[in-house]
């Protein structure tokens, strides 16, 4: 039984609560943890606000070895935390060993990018003046972490938000709390209140947290409709959103490209983590003269991966995250064959494994462009084709979506390429490589996919307020009419 960390203590909810996690592989309980209250949330808050006044002032040199030190203890742990992450969100174990690690880059890449800038020096109108623009903390982020990147998504918000100086609450999706609570124990050097962890539902810790006056940013991932519910009770307070949010990523296939390199790559970027990625490949289309021989080279592709445990080092596809997921899958999976697609791989619950949330990998073909598993966010295994008449046809349909998180290519021709990146409406272009991250590119959606940005020195900056300084040395009177007076 794990309990929540408050100001650098464990501690039960205070009505002791609780609830459980299930193992997606195997419908088991593996943990249980505290169902927080609003008063528990008050005082992680308390706490991480206190911690504040001295945090903030800690020089940033010295915070750097404090995010140093978390990343060694991350990868002296690096086994159990893995093994925590596959039990509760049903991924990979060697994946999950890879983000752990990755995780640990993310803070030793912000100790170092927090040393860098405080603000700069700008012209002063006289002489006797020093104008200054500095970069201060906002104060208390509340970090609030789906379940399908629980510990990577994590660090890419605190990471930041510490380097910067401020503290942080975390909330972990209810599916996922495990491993994030057992990362506390990479926090105890700090000191008490700079991090602190709650667990709870949404309704009653997350809302809490979002509309608690000691909240001065926001920063949640998740779908676009969470997201907006977020930003309209943080606008009552007007408080500060980093929204990374939900997507539809398509990607075209050119007549000249590779198709047995597209295919791949089309395979690992639908298929990765079950397709439970905000940046699935999850609408694909394909110029006409390659149509049938893509379609056919990713079907049998799709048809030799293999399902099964994510303790098995031979499983390629691992469960989703619970029965409900699976379910609203395999639904859009069928109104698409209703509308007119055709399964050519996959399309169903594997019969070899009679428990775990598995979905067997699928490829739908000749999918109309208007079927909902053309516009609305699947995050399951699946991969639906359309076939285009010629790559503008395909840029204009990728672009027909609110959503604007990714976007792929395969294509050698280095005009299309071009006007691939410049024209579409996506946060992050990936051309014949998809799903590939670099801890100094920012990550983050445009339109209804996002506001802001994570990793790179933009990821720095979201947690950052701009001041604006004048000071004059000679504090001289100003004539009534100085042209830099009152306005």
């Amino acid at each position: 039984m794990r309990q929540l960390w408050i100001n650098n203590h464990w501690s039960a909810a205070i009505d002791d609560a609780t609830f459980g996690v299930i193992d997606p592989a195997t419908e088991e309980e593996v943990g249980r943890v505290p169902a927080a209250t609003r008063a528990d949330v008050d005082r992680a808050m308390q706490a991480a606000q206190t911690a504040f006044r001295d945090w903030r002032r800690v020089p940033a040199a010295e915070r750097a070895e404090l995010l140093h030190e978390i990343a060694r203890r991350m990868r002296e742990h690096v086994e159990n935390l893995a093994v925590t992450l596959t039990l509760e969100t049903g991924r990979h174990i060697d994946r999950n060993r890879r983000y752990v690690l990755w995780s640990a880059d993310v803070f030793d890449y912000y100790a170092e990018l927090g040393r860098n800038d405080r603000g700069r020096v700008i012209p002063s109108v006289e002489a006797s003046q020093l104008a200054l623009v500095l970069k201060e903390p906002y104060g208390v982020v509340v970090c609030i972490v789906p379940w399908n990147y629980p510990m990577l998504l994590l660090a890419w918000k605190i990471a930041p938000a510490l380097a910067a100086g401020n503290t942080v609450v975390i909330k972990p999706a209810s599916q996922t709390p495990l491993a994030t609570l057992d990362l506390a124990h990479c926090f105890e050097h700090l000191p008490p209140g700079v991090v602190n962890i709650i667990t709870g539902s949404g309704g009653t810790v997350g809302d809490a947290l979002v509309t608690h006056p000691a909240t001065s940013v926001i920063a949640f991932t998740g779908s676009t409709e969470v997201g907006q519910r977020i930003a309209g009770l943080a606008a009552e307070r007007m408080t500060k959103v980093h929204l990374e949010l939900g997507g539809k990523d398509p990607c075209i296939i050119a007549a000249d490209a590779d198709i047995r390199t597209a295919a791949l790559g089309v395979a690992w970027g639908a298929f990765v983590n079950a397709g439970q990625v905000c940046t699935s490949i999850e609408r694909i289309y394909v110029e006409r003269p390659v149509y049938r021989d893509f379609c056919d080279c990713l079907a049998e592709l799709t048809a030799g991966l293999r399902v099964g445990s994510p303790f098995d080092p031979a499983t390629q596809i691992t469960p989703l995250i619970g029965s409900r997921e699976r379910d609203a899958v395999l639904a859009q999976i069928e109104q698409a064959q209703a509308q007119g697609a055709r399964v050519v791989a996959g399309g169903r619950r594997p019969p070899q494994l009679d428990l775990g949330f598995f979905l067997e990998p699928t490829v739908l073909v000749d999918v109309p462009y208007t079927a909902t598993i053309m516009r609305e966010e699947t995050f399951g295994p699946v991969a639906p084709v359309a076939p285009v008449e010629d790559f503008e046809q395909a840029l204009a349909l990728a672009n027909d979506s609110r959503y604007g998180l990714g976007a792929s290519l395969f294509t050698h021709d280095p005009r299309k390429a071009k006007r691939f990146y410049e024209e579409i409406k996506a946060g992050t272009v990936w051309i014949n490589d998809p799903l590939t991250d670099n801890l100094a590119g920012p990550f983050g959606g445009m339109k209804q996919s996002g506001i802001g940005r994570e990793l790179g020195e933009e990821g720095l900056a979201e947690f950052l307020e701009t001041k604006h300084v004048h000071w004059d040395f000679e504090m001289q009177p100003k004539p009534w009419w100085y042209p830099y007076g009152d306005k």
